[in-house]
């Protein structure tokens, strides 16, 4: 995958951790310390939900790996398209007022379970992990920083439209790779 794929590929994924970064910048009084650690939680688990999900692809790739770009067409077009439906059907993270570390690292592993389903794609695709993940952490970081500061100034104006604009991405990411595989 070329950088430019990757990049666009980290946004799609950041998006949800980007949304749930707003929300908690509108609920919350936060201040830089909170801002950077919402931050790294959520880059952090952005960039290693897909080196769990390369792990376990590599040990189905053999069995597979016909059916590979088939496989990450499918995994990036549900998950566009369960963000896509979300947002427009107004789902929204259930939001509290106050900031704990337990919802913190609840809200880092469901923001990034789909860049599992990634890391499952990456393998399939036989794809290296380090530039990807460290892409997806960083781009996921800046966003999820960023997404805090946004959310306490002006937040209401953007909430559901950053889901489908990520769910999007991801699929036009998967239509790209089974393009690119079937007839290239």
């Amino acid at each position: 995958m070329d950088f430019i794929s990757i990049f666009l590929l980290a946004v799609g994924l950041a998006m949800d951790a980007f949304s749930v970064s707003i929300t908690r910048g509108m609920t919350l009084k936060c201040d830089i310390k909170h801002a950077l650690l919402i931050a790294v939680f959520f880059g952090g688990f952005q960039a290693l939900m897909p080196v769990a999900g390369w792990v376990s692809g590599l040990q189905l790739q053999s069995i597979v790996s016909t059916l590979a770009p088939w496989i990450a067409f499918i995994l990036l077009l549900i998950i566009g398209i369960r963000m896509i439906y979300g947002s427009l059907n107004g789902e929204k993270e259930d939001v509290c007022t106050i900031f704990s570390f337990r919802e913190l690292l609840i809200l880092s592993i469901a923001t990034s379970i789909d860049a599992f389903a990634v890391g499952v794609s990456f393998a399939f695709l036989n794809t290296s992990i380090l530039q990807p993940i460290l892409i997806i952490g960083i781009v996921t970081f800046i966003l999820s920083f960023i997404g805090v500061y946004i959310g306490k100034n002006i937040g209401h104006f953007f909430e559901n439209k950053i889901e489908i604009f990520g769910g999007s991405i991801l699929i036009l990411i998967g239509f790209k790779i089974l393009l690119e595989n079937i007839f290239f």
